[in-house]
């Protein structure tokens, strides 16, 4: 009986320490990475959140930048720096740290790593209890699909590197997904405290004044923050944009504003965020694995294949008499008067009158040399979007030799916070991906962030790698076409775990 009595004081004694361990803590910060010595339109931020269950803490880092290493400012040494710092600090392994870019094209300041860890130590600071709810939103008024179908079966892209192929040959376009993945943290008064959103679009936009931006994510965030208030995060992170672009990308007739895509991204994620009831949940964990991919061996024929196009294009252009100084006007005139261009009306019938032809068949030969020069000009345009296009198959043509093995390995994280399930890749997954994944993944709230833990360019469909008509998707891409299977099988087995 005293042995009895001694055991049920040590539950009550150490019931409130296990309540305690259960309790998913949070923590939020951000701090301004701007580079403010160039001109600036909106500040840039790294923001950290870290979350603990008692026996699990998990810190995750957003950073409006174009990529965690290999482009931009950000070196490649800042993942496993900040992981080191992390785990010696505060003793967080490093397959827990979760590092992903918005992909925005800003220019952050140079001691970005110094203010990255500032963040998450504030957030460190800062836990408190949380209650979670996982949920989604929609947007479908800030993106589009850059893939071209074309009629002869193969696809182009809509880049500013180059120039869009015509109208009359596109017959479709490729998916958006205008999902929003969505995480609510809230105090346990019921204040919100941090919103994880994962939304697929390239922050490319750019702003009127063409200062340093975070883009459309960064004004979505700002929106959200806003209207939140009381210090409540809006944590951003990126999803399967490799193929999508902001709306009306390439607009030449209004300035290119983020922040009206940005203010529809932010209003529709509050929207949806209204809706997600949160509740205590303490299910927190997270799966990290590496996957070997392989990489590229078809390259040479690939350029082959560019390089043996572009010498049949040269060969294709045929000599005219116009230039662009006289195309121009007689283009204009043609298109106004079809039936009468050369003059008005009346002389057209009093050379008919007279039995004389003389301007209709001035009229030919303008005709036959503007369809001539128009011909130039297409074909000027694919060569130019071939070269652009070749240039970075010999880009990654040569890092692949250099790689000294067949494959290259990639970090695959599994993260569930309660309902919210997410899954990663290191790259430019395009939304085809993340839609499969998502449609078959077996928890309903499951989410792709691309872009995360490192950076191995663009990854493409095993479908659009072979594409015939050379797109960035397909040239700008490590992979061999075997990748998609590997990966998709690799999330599958974790999503399972998890």
């Amino acid at each position: 009986m005293k042995k009895l009595c001694i055991l049920s004081l040590a539950v009550l004694l150490l019931s409130p320490l296990v309540a305690e361990a259960a309790q998913l803590q949070a923590g939020v910060a951000k701090v301004d990475i701007t580079d403010r010595t160039v001109p600036v339109n909106d500040p840039l931020f790294a923001k950290a959140l870290v979350l603990r269950d008692g026996t699990t803490t998990v810190a995750i880092i957003t950073v409006d930048a174009v990529a965690i290493g290999q482009l931009g400012r950000i070196k490649n040494d800042f993942l496993p720096n900040v992981r080191a710092q992390l785990q010696k600090e505060f003793n967080i392994p490093p397959s827990n740290v979760l590092i992903n870019a918005s992909h925005c094209h800003g220019v952050v300041c140079n001691d970005y790593e110094k203010r990255a860890m500032q963040a998450v130590r504030d957030a460190c600071r800062n836990m408190v209890p949380v209650k979670i709810g996982a949920g989604r939103g929609r947007e479908d008024r800030v993106s589009e699909n850059r893939r071209l179908k074309l009629k002869d079966g193969s696809e182009s892209d809509v880049r500013h590197a180059y120039s869009v192929v015509p109208d009359e040959q596109v017959v479709a376009i490729g998916p958006m997904d205008p999902e929003i993945g969505l995480l609510r943290l809230d105090k346990q008064n019921g204040q919100p405290l941090a919103v994880v959103y994962n939304f697929a679009v390239h922050p490319i936009q750019t702003v009127p004044s063409r200062g340093n931006t975070a883009d459309i994510t960064g004004f979505a965030s700002k929106a959200i923050e806003e209207s939140l208030g009381d210090g409540a995060l809006a944590i951003f992170l990126q999803g399967c944009c490799g193929d999508i672009n902001p709306v009306q990308y390439k607009d030449v007739h209004n300035p290119r504003d983020a922040e009206t895509l940005g203010n529809l991204l932010g209003l529709s994620t509050l929207r949806a965020l209204k809706k997600i009831q949160t509740q205590e949940d303490s299910g927190l964990r997270v799966i990290n694995e590496v996957l070997a991919l392989p990489r590229a061996i078809d390259m040479e024929r690939r350029i082959a294949a560019i390089q043996a196009e572009q010498t049949r294009l040269l060969q294709s252009l045929r000599g005219t008499s116009l230039n662009l100084k006289t195309f121009i006007p007689l283009f204009v005139q043609y298109n106004l008067a079809t039936n009468f261009p050369s003059y008005s009306s009346h002389r057209y019938l009093l050379d008919k009158s007279l039995g004389r032809d003389d301007l209709a068949k001035l009229d030919s030969e303008n005709r036959a040399n503007m369809a001539s020069y128009i011909r130039n000009i297409h074909t000027m345009e694919q060569l130019t979007r071939l070269q652009a296009n070749l240039s970075l198959l010999k880009m990654h043509k040569a890092q692949n030799d250099a790689a000294g093995k067949p494959t290259i390995d990639v970090e695959v994280v599994g993260l569930r916070i309660g309902d919210f399930v997410l899954v990663t890749f290191p790259g430019e997954l395009t939304v085809e991906v993340g839609l499969g994944i998502k449609k078959r993944a077996p928890a309903p709230f499951t989410f792709v962030a691309g872009y995360t833990n490192g950076y191995i360019y663009y990854a493409p469909t095993a479908e659009r790698r072979k594409n015939k008509g050379f797109a960035q998707e397909d040239c700008d891409c490590l992979l061999a076409p075997e990748w998609q299977k590997l990966y998709e099988e690799k999330v599958a087995a974790i999503l399972k775990k998890l």
